[in-house]
């Protein structure tokens, strides 16, 4: 089931749109500000972001910017028809799409369905949040475009927590899975290698803290 968040001070449009939507599996999260927008894809895992334009204290223009700051998620911008002119500029400071009010909802539903299909075809073997890309093929990770030196077992490990958001992995499993069943490795050495990632991560400013978590007593997660 996928999460919408529809940012627009118009409660009345935000209103629509959720009813509309809602029928058709969606979850639907709600923002009347730029400011509380940017707090939701803090707090909440959120797939696509329906933003308009006009909004007082942070138009759209600036949402959209401060959303790419930080996240990947696809951006529809929803402009006024007097706007269309401005689309391009949505476009370069990161939108996937625009649609312009008022919209025929199943042409909005078409396009919500273009993007998710699009994003969801993006290779499988690279991984990406908020700028941290972890490539399988290259053997590659870096922090907005700048490459982070890893060993096999660091990148190894990084690749699986991305996989596997929210999943808690022991000690005892994740020796498992790096090193394999017969491996007579010691939890302290998955320590000392959480340790090494980590501290590569923040060097590249990356701040990993908001992402691998200590599960104290039974190991580490990951958290999108």
């Amino acid at each position: 089931m996928q999460r919408i968040l529809i940012v627009d001070d118009e409660e009345r449009m935000v209103d629509l749109i959720a009813l509309f939507l809602m029928p058709h599996g969606y979850t639907i999260y709600k923002a009347s500000t730029g400011f509380e927008a940017l707090e939701k894809i803090k707090t909440d895992k959120i797939d696509l972001v329906l933003l308009d334009v006009m909004m007082p204290e942070m138009d759209g223009w600036t949402t959209c910017k401060e959303i790419r700051s930080m996240s990947d998620v696809p951006i529809i911008m929803l402009t006024a028809r007097d706007q269309s002119n401005e689309i391009v500029k949505g476009l370069k400071l990161g939108a996937d799409d625009y649609i312009t009010k008022p919209f025929d909802e199943d042409v909005l539903l078409a396009r919500i369905e273009a993007i998710t299909r699009r994003f969801n075809q993006v290779d499988k073997n690279t991984l990406v949040m908020n700028g941290l890309m972890w490539e399988m093929d290259k053997h590659r990770v870096s922090y907005k475009g700048k490459t982070i030196t890893m060993t096999p077992i660091e990148f190894n490990l990084l690749g699986l927590f991305m996989r596997n958001s929210e999943k808690v992995f022991s000690r005892a499993h994740l020796i498992q899975l790096i090193w394999g069943f017969e491996s007579n490795t010691e939890g302290r050495t998955i320590d000392s290698h959480i340790r090494n990632l980590r501290e590569k991560c923040r060097q590249s400013g990356f701040q990993i803290e908001g992402h691998l978590k200590t599960i104290w007593g039974v190991g580490y997660k990951w958290k999108n």
